[in-house]
């Protein structure tokens, strides 16, 4: 199954983000795009639909952050692209994290393609422009 949505502004991310958590059940979100193309404000988004209440800023350099829900659930967010190798993914736990039944959202998931469980959602996000970018949402598995 696969969505496009073209031509998506900013002010349309947390309607966006709602809509995907509503439609698709699987926690594992994979998102892909160039540097500077809105992978974390979109995670944002969707961390906002799921109703987190702490403060989210992007894990670059802890790799990892873990956000709570209203309802005491975890949010997982991931950012890979620091990372050396694949071991070093390993090593934190990622396995426990995206088997844990909570939801994972992983920037740059190029850099662990054996570490990915075989079902998730796949997020490519294009540069139209300054303002506006081309949405593409895949089901894997």
């Amino acid at each position: 199954m696969q969505q496009t949505f073209k031509s998506v502004e900013m002010k349309d991310l947390d309607e966006l983000a709602k809509k995907l958590i509503t439609q698709h059940p699987l926690k594992i979100w994979l998102m892909l795009g160039e540097m500077g193309a809105g992978k974390t404000t979109l995670v944002k988004s969707f961390c906002k639909a799921l109703q987190v209440v702490d403060n989210m800023i992007s894990p670059t350099f802890s790799i990892v952050n873990e956000y709570k829900t209203e309802s005491q659930s975890s949010v997982f967010h991931f950012d890979f692209y620091r990372i050396k190798n694949q071991q070093e993914a390993f090593d934190i736990g990622v396995e426990e994290y995206f088997y844990s039944n909570e939801y994972c959202f992983i920037e740059w998931p190029e850099r662990i393609p054996d570490l990915l469980p075989e079902q998730f959602m796949q997020v490519s996000i294009a540069i139209e422009n300054e303002n506006q970018r081309t949405i593409q949402v895949t089901q894997h598995g």
